[in-house]
């Protein structure tokens, strides 16, 4: 039987790039997002500002976009290798990643989507609020502290609760430099370390 045998990449961080295309060929992509991974799983992605990072991810997501003729929200995840960055994983379809888009984008990945595969003009992708998101995994409840915290939002799936399973996601969201960081602090302080310990590890920076 043939293997595949993959050299390690010793990488900085991991980023992903989130656009759609639309029937017209159009593109808009949204800011690169950071994420942080627990056990191979996405745990925190948030979006970041890295003009020469993002230059080199939408040359690549417009390349693979128009070779597929690509109709509909794409994305592309990659490991950033000293400022270079390299494609680890396509996803054709909306993207964990790119959740933060609800309350952090003009338009979200979720409205991309619909209008690119019906024919309609895409949304601005811009960057309207410092935004991340934090995904709950194996719970289906949350301290209620949270529903109080301002910038906070719940999103459930309406899942059936199993270990790690991703039951929903929490946006963050900053109006102002420094408050998305506080806020995450906040949030920290309510949540269980041993469920969101990306949370807490980005609380301590």
């Amino acid at each position: 039987q043939a293997i595949v045998a993959e050299e390690f990449v010793p990488f900085n961080r991991e980023v992903s790039l989130v656009g759609a295309r639309g029937k017209d060929g159009s593109v808009e992509v949204y800011p690169l997002a950071e994420n942080v991974h627990t056990n191979g799983v996405l745990s925190l992605s948030t979006a970041i500002d890295a003009p020469e990072l993002q230059a080199q991810a939408k040359q690549m997501f417009t390349a693979v976009a128009d070779s597929l003729d690509y109709v509909g929200v794409l994305a592309l995840e990659f490991f950033d290798v000293e400022g270079t960055l390299l494609v680890n994983e396509i996803a054709p379809r909306v993207h964990n990643s790119g959740h933060w888009t609800q309350q952090g984008a003009e338009t979200c990945q979720f409205e991309n989507h619909l209008r690119a595969v019906c024919g309609l003009p895409l949304g601005s992708t811009k960057l309207i609020r410092e935004t991340s998101m934090v995904n709950i995994l194996g719970e289906d409840t949350l301290p209620e502290a949270l529903l109080a915290m301002d910038g906070c939002h719940i999103h459930w799936y309406g899942k059936e609760k199993r270990e790690g399973r991703k039951m929903g996601h929490i946006n963050v969201c900053g109006d102002y430099p420094g408050e998305l960081h506080r806020r995450l602090c906040a949030l920290a302080e309510v949540l269980d370390p041993m469920t969101f310990p990306a949370v807490h590890e980005f609380a301590k920076q």
